[in-house]
């Protein structure tokens, strides 16, 4: 053996080994979801508020709304639940973006030893798990108040999945805004029109006793699609179409905010201020 393999060999030994992209994502995951145990504020608009609202509103609107209809509104009040939850968590998870910005925490998260996606990856990652959680709760109590699956037993999978959806492409266009705005007052003016949207789809008052100069606005709007084709999933009618139609809204909106967010938070973390 020659000296010079000497220094080599114990140079691969002591070098640290690198995690997978996977691996890491999950750490910076498991420190928001730390952080929002901690201030729950997440927690209570992703999972507690959508669920007070879906009791609330059962109770106080929907009896009189089946009378008129002849329909269980309660098949369209869970899945508006479910994806306004998902947009009121976004909301307030990336509230907090702009202050770990600007006090240089992303950019120490930028300088470790980590995969330069890991911490972006983690948060989505943690946002989807959040929502999945939070869906899960509010089809829980739906289930309490007496919704059924009346198709296959499959359906569940893709209805607790089109809120994870829209929730991750939410928040990622949350995170594209967040790391360029100086105070949360942006992010609340696009938090409104979005829950509006969730609000004023086939979720409570079916769509056909709209004004009919209404019906193709809403119909036009991505949220409306993917309440149809969650109430479709739970009532057993073919949700194929709208099922096709959220998910081509969900990857014509990914196409714009991912590059947006990408840039924006390497921008913000090179450089510790606004992008």
């Amino acid at each position: 053996m020659t000296t010079d393999s000497v220094p080599s060999n114990a140079a691969t030994t002591n070098a640290p080994l690198r995690s997978s992209l996977a691996s890491e994502s999950l750490l910076f995951a498991n420190r928001l979801f730390t952080h929002w145990r901690r201030e729950p504020v997440v927690a209570i608009q992703a999972l507690l508020y959508p669920s007070f609202l879906l009791i609330t509103y059962y109770f106080l609107v929907a009896k009189s709304m089946m009378n008129v209809t002849g329909k269980d509104t309660l098949y369209g009040l869970v899945p508006t639940c479910a994806i306004a939850g998902a947009v009121l968590g976004a909301l307030a998870a990336s509230s907090t973006l702009h202050m770990e910005r600007d006090h240089g925490l992303l950019s120490r998260f930028w300088v470790l030893p980590v995969h330069r996606a890991s911490a972006l990856t983690g948060r989505l990652l943690a946002d989807a798990t959040r929502t999945l959680a939070g869906t899960v709760v509010i089809t829980a109590v739906g289930a309490g108040l007496g919704l059924r699956f009346n198709g296959s037993l499959f359906a569940v999978i893709p209805f607790m999945l089109v809120p994870v959806a829209v929730g991750v492409v939410f928040s990622t266009a949350m995170i594209a805004i967040a790391v360029r705005s100086a105070d949360n007052k942006l992010l609340i003016w696009l938090g409104v029109p979005a829950i509006a949207m969730v609000f004023a789809s086939s979720g409570a008052p079916p769509i056909e006793m709209m004004p009919s100069w209404v019906q193709p606005l809403i119909r036009f709007q991505p949220m409306w699609a993917a309440v149809d084709s969650m109430r479709a999933l739970a009532e057993g009618r073919p949700a194929l179409s709208s099922l096709l139609v959220t998910l081509a809204w969900g990857v014509g909106l990914a196409a714009v905010v991912v590059p947006v967010a990408i840039r924006g938070y390497r921008t913000a973390a090179e450089s510790g201020t606004l992008a």
